[in-house]
């Protein structure tokens, strides 16, 4: 999957730009790191049907909220929804795109993924600098059959605005009521411990180099740099994988509602197979930019359309069907469509 990646990323750096130069036609987006590989990857193809360009900066959902809301890019990206009171403020229409998991990744020698089973209390206390080597009891109570060394746990997690972290902070906060007095849920929050690293590259970066450490990034993060992930307890109790069914079974809690913007959360949702820190990302879009919002629209109707199965190959939920024609409806009902 890596070599796929990869290889998209430099054909759409060698071979979009040629494309655009001919087209004369560039929809410019900035924002969340989260969706940026499934969104490369329709670009490419994009491109090569229509010689549209797409030009995406993976910059953090809070990077992409500012640059919307000061009218510098087509659209902004964001793993955090925006209420409908801000959207209003900011003259931002918002839909979502496709839906994703946070994952945590560990480095620990001779370690393999699913070897790590942790539940919430052990995530949170771990974040929090509550638990700060490897073999604490409540990580070995947890894993019986697993022999940890005495090491210092570095915590690993990001330094910039992000969306995944408003999903990972969300997720915390719904689950250790210590987390949500002291820290709280945001794009950005006070850490209490640990090292920041730009985008969810910059934590998969840190974590594959340094040992003992654990951090979170979105799981085709994960898969792409082959770093060791956990099995996490979910709120039905189970031990979960992270993997497209999980995240599926976590996406088809959701009600999204167009009225207030497809505004949702779907941290700790309900299911036995329910991955607990799921989420969709969020496209906004300025209302008074009616030419590039059509543009941006015609792209992620494409992507609907069409890029469902590049979606999964890159273990990301691609929207139902009823969603994408509420979405279409929303983009109807403001001019968009």
């Amino acid at each position: 999957m890596k070599k796929i990646f990869l290889t998209i990323l430099f054909l759409s750096g060698a071979l979009v730009l040629s494309a655009a130069a001919l087209a004369g036609e560039t929809i410019n987006g900035a924002g969340a790191s989260f969706p940026y590989p499934v969104y490369s990857a329709w670009a490419y193809e994009y491109n090569k049907i229509t010689g549209v360009r797409l030009n995406y900066q993976s910059i953090g959902s809070g990077g992409g909220q500012r640059q919307i809301a000061n009218r510098t890019v087509d659209f902004g990206a964001s793993d955090a929804p925006l209420k409908t009171d801000k959207l209003n403020e900011l003259k931002l229409f918002q839909f979502p795109a496709v839906i994703g998991g946070v994952v945590p990744v560990v480095n620990i020698p001779n370690l393999k993924t699913g070897d790590l089973r942790l539940d919430a209390e052990a995530i949170c206390e771990i974040f929090l600098g509550k638990i700060a080597h490897w073999d604490d009891r409540k990580i070995k109570e947890l894993n019986t059959d697993v022999k940890f060394p005495h090491k210092k746990i570095t915590i690993v997690h990001r330094s910039d605005g992000s969306g995944t972290t408003a999903i990972f902070t969300a997720y915390l906060s719904d689950s250790c009521p210590e987390w949500e007095e002291k820290v709280g849920v945001g794009k950005s929050v006070k850490w209490p411990v640990g090292i920041g690293g730009k985008g969810n590259e910059g934590v998969a970066n840190y974590v594959k180099r340094v040992k003992y450490s654990i951090g979170y990034v979105e799981f085709a993060y994960a898969k792409q740099n082959k770093l060791t992930y956990i099995h996490l307890k979910n709120p039905a109790g189970n031990f979960i994988e992270p993997n497209f069914e999980t995240f599926q079974a976590a996406a088809a809690t959701g009600e999204f509602d167009p009225k207030k913007h497809f505004y949702l959360w779907l941290t700790n949702a309900p299911g036995k197979n329910a991955w607990p820190i799921a989420g969709a990302t969020f496209i906004l879009l300025a209302r008074e930019q009616k030419a590039s919002n059509i543009n941006t629209v015609k792209f992620y109707d494409w992507a609907f359309k069409h890029g469902d199965e590049t979606a999964k190959k890159l273990i990301y939920v691609p929207l139902p069907d009823s969603l994408k024609d509420k979405i279409r409806a929303y983009w109807k009902n403001n001019g968009i469509y």
